[in-house]
């Protein structure tokens, strides 16, 4: 009976873990659509917002239009009702002159009046869209913070579902603060974007029709502005391959850890100046993507850190390859700081840290932060092979 009812447990495991592998999938493809829902929205939001900035200047300039020929009309229909007024004083002429005068001011007024309704009517169009607009982007960055948090529970380890439910009321309160880091995390990359990609792409969009108007105006010029294009493109391009690479480098899944850190710490020294000892013990040993992008992670944290807050002038960076696991170490000499205090104060946002700490525990290792104030840094980290 007790063997009938350990195999039921068992079957209903594993068809739990199907469902989650395959809820993980149908979630993770959800989250990148909205993730593009969310920047198609912003990159709508921009444009539209120029557009509004554009229209309110043109409904400004032609009110002061307005205002000029009405007081044109009022003059012109004065001076009409004088000279038709006076047949001593003006003959006929003059008259028609006058009329010919005020009827063309009017119709000059009229056909102003109906732009001016036009533009302004367009003006409240774009401004409810781009109410509507960034309301779509809330939403949006909502949901993908929602479904991130239901992928790290979905991705977590199942190989043991009674321990990870007794221990699911201690996640949920990690969770919250994993929740921080990925947000502090997503503020940037829209940061880099919106700096870089997304301005660049407007200004692809000016240049691009600026082709369309050479292409009848002066078309001599055209080849100049495309090749002018190009050099943006190919810019916004290197801007974009390097957002990517920092949110998940793809050397680690083609070359391994070794080399792909190796590559990081080159251009980390190049970029910033700041020299970086890497130190390689025992054989380089295919690892999980999990362990490989957690010590990328660490590594990645650790010299952001040195670089923004250490003021440091050498970093060494140690990685043993044991039997059963990895030994890693990074040690500066910088300014230091106080562990427990950074740790604990809510205030301080040490997020990166915080992250770091995470992506070793989920991994059932240890990680240790040895600082003091003058002392510089040192972070320690054991993480098992599986």
């Amino acid at each position: 009976m007790k063997q009938e009812k350990k195999s039921k447990i068992n079957i209903d495991i594993n068809v739990l873990d199907e469902i989650i592998k395959e809820t993980v999938q149908s979630v993770e493809e959800s989250e990148q659509q909205i993730y593009d829902i969310a920047e198609n929205a912003r990159m709508e939001y921009y444009r539209v917002q120029k557009e509004v900035s554009k229209v309110k200047n043109e409904v400004k300039d032609i009110i002061s239009e307005v205002d000029l020929l009405e007081g044109k009309e009022k003059k012109a229909r004065l001076h009409l009702m004088e000279v038709s007024s006076n047949f001593d004083k003006y003959n006929e002429k003059d008259i028609f002159e006058a009329y010919e005068n005020a009827k063309n001011i009017q119709i000059d007024l009229s056909l102003m009046r109906e732009r001016e309704f036009n533009l302004r009517k367009k003006r409240d169009e774009l401004e409810f869209t781009l109410k509507r607009l960034s309301e779509t982007m809330k939403k949006a960055e909502s949901l993908v913070t929602q479904v991130s948090v239901v992928l790290k529970y979905l991705t977590s380890n199942l190989s043991d579902l009674t321990t990870y439910l007794g221990e699911i009321h201690q996640r949920q309160m990690l969770a919250f603060r994993i929740i921080k880091a990925q947000e502090e995390e997503r503020k940037r990359v829209a940061r880099e974007i919106h700096d870089g990609p997304a301005q660049s792409m407007a200004n692809i969009v000016l240049r691009a029709e600026l082709c369309e108007k050479l292409q009848n105006v002066n078309p001599e010029k055209m080849p100049e502005e495309l090749l002018s294009l190009k050099d943006v493109v190919r810019e916004v391009l290197q801007d974009l391959r390097k957002i990517i690479f920092d949110l998940r480098p793809m050397a680690l899944d083609d070359l391994g850890i070794v080399p792909t850190l190796k590559r990081f710490v080159s251009n980390h020294q190049e970029k910033y100046d700041m020299p970086i000892e890497l130190i390689i013990i025992g054989e380089d040993k295919k690892l999980s993507t999990s362990l490989s992008l957690a010590i990328y992670r660490t590594v990645q944290e650790a010299l952001t850190n040195v670089r923004k807050h250490a003021s440091a002038s050498k970093v060494t960076i140690k990685i043993e390859f044991a039997n059963n696991k990895i030994n890693l170490s990074i040690k500066d000499n910088g300014c230091g700081f106080n562990v427990e205090e950074a740790l604990n104060d809510e205030k301080s946002e040490c997020y990166g840290l915080i992250g770091v700490q995470e992506r070793i525990e989920l991994l059932e290792g240890e990680v240790e932060f040895i600082s003091s104030p003058e002392k510089g840094t040192t972070i320690k980290a054991v993480v098992p092979i599986c």
